[in-house]
């Protein structure tokens, strides 16, 4: 009792903010649900859906039209009752609830009335910015391209997701140097390429048949980097074995990719991560390098995968790399304590939230108290929504308000705080490390 007495005053204590979220997928065109598909079918829970037998497996497209929409609900509908008891299904009653005063569950024969409501919300004037306040979020942090015509700037900062140097992608082997001919090819940022092998990979119009071509390609990829990007969004996959390649193994891999394999897959990724970590260092160090860890492709979606040996290659490339600011998204909990080592040795290595495959309650907790009992607060971000709607960005926020106020009140229990030096603690990983570390600043 005592235990949920104190969890709740420091709950109540961090409502007001302020936090900033520094990783999130909001479109400055629409920052809130259209309709009740960008909340229902948000991808997490189409993973849930899936778990329960639904067969849509797929994410929505970017702009759905009413008929893919509705399709797609109706698909799901079966299926709700039967992730009743995720963490997702509560996320998605929290926003229902107090976003939309909606509290019946959703079924046939009512969805329709429900998308009308939040139809009609989402046309109110303010409705974003007064979600962002409900939610203590002080700014967003989203991909740059969403920006759109900054019509949004006072709510929103920017980070550049895209190209992926150091991601696999399912039956694919010569991934980093499609992303890098794509990103060479459209000359200016633009959105990235989706993760799955049923995603559209279209022909370049600039190839990469050459090592010079590799530096021309990264001279022009990190010279378009703009001034107000605060950091580059990448990833680095489990799968792949980095190590150093000299410019003779880069060509010779390069006159097999016709027939690449996991060897030229990984000669690739090693290569052009290792050369476009050369060229952020010099040209642009005010720029993070942030990148999720943890998450490989299946068919359909990822899973939380992660080798050892690839968090000792992360720890040479940090320490080869002074002059970066790395930080981390981790989405598989068994390394976080590795992690949390790495972070109090790098000084320019810190590790932010709980993504996707972490984002639950029981990780939560678990990434907060590990954190938070072995790393400096200064060295560690403890918020990002990772959500597409502001919808979404709120009811993580409640989550994660929620779970850090248990963590902070059995440790003002056993003495390790107080509650004046918890509630110190809360804001400086949810407000003052992020505005620190990346340069965010409050609207």
């Amino acid at each position: 009792m005592e235990l949920d007495t104190i969890a709740r005053d420091i709950e109540e204590a961090l409502k007001p903010g302020p936090m900033l979220d520094v990783h999130t997928h909001l479109d400055a065109t629409h920052l809130t649900a259209r309709g009740l598909h960008d909340v229902l079918l948000y991808h997490m829970v189409i993973s849930d859906l899936v778990s329960a037998g639904c067969p849509d497996r797929g994410r929505l497209t970017e702009a759905p039209s009413d008929e893919e929409a509705r399709v797609r609900i109706e698909c799901a509908l079966p299926f709700l009752p039967g992730i009743a008891n995720t963490s997702c299904a509560w996320g998605l009653r929290i926003i229902l609830e107090h976003l939309f005063a909606w509290r019946e569950p959703v079924t046939a024969a009512n969805w329709r009335d429900l998308d009308g409501v939040i139809r009609e919300r989402a046309r109110e004037k303010g409705r974003a910015r007064e979600i962002q306040v409900k939610a203590g979020i002080q700014r967003s942090c989203t991909e740059l391209w969403r920006r759109h015509d900054g019509g949004a700037d006072a709510m929103l900062q920017y980070s550049l997701e895209w190209a992926f140097f150091g991601r696999a992608q399912w039956g694919e082997f010569d991934t980093a140097l499609w992303e890098l001919e794509k990103a060479w090819s459209e000359g200016a940022p633009a959105a990235p390429a989706p993760i799955g092998p049923d995603a559209a990979r279209p022909v370049p119009s600039r190839t990469i048949r050459s090592v010079a071509d590799v530096h021309r390609a990264l001279d022009a990829y990190v010279d378009a980097i703009p001034s107000n990007v605060l950091g580059t969004a990448q990833h680095i996959s489990t799968d792949i074995d980095f190590q150093p390649v000299d410019e003779p193994a880069m060509a010779s891999a390069l006159r097999r990719r016709p027939r690449a394999g996991r060897q030229e897959r990984d000669v690739y990724a090693s290569y052009i991560m290792e050369e476009f970590f050369k060229r952020l260092e010099a040209r642009k160090p005010e720029v993070m390098f942030q990148f999720s860890l943890g998450a490989e492709p299946l068919p359909a979606e990822t899973a939380s995968r992660l080798s050892q040996a690839t968090l000792a290659s992360l720890a040479e490339i940090v320490a080869r790399h002074p002059g970066i600011r790395f930080q981390c998204y981790l989405s598989s909990a068994h390394a976080n304590q590795t992690l949390c080592t790495i972070a109090r040795e790098l000084p320019n290595f810190s590790l932010a939230g709980y993504w996707w495959h972490n984002f639950f309650p029981t990780f939560i907790e678990r990434v907060i108290r590990e954190r938070l009992d072995m790393l400096s607060a200064a060295r560690q971000v403890g918020f990002f929504s990772d959500a597409y709607t502001m919808e979404w960005s709120y009811a993580k926020a409640l989550i994660v308000r929620r779970m850090l106020s248990r963590v902070l009140a059995d440790k003002v229990i056993q003495g390790q705080y107080d509650t004046t030096s918890a509630l110190a603690v809360a804001r400086e990983i949810l407000f003052e490390s992020p505005r620190r570390l990346m340069g965010m600043q409050p609207a």
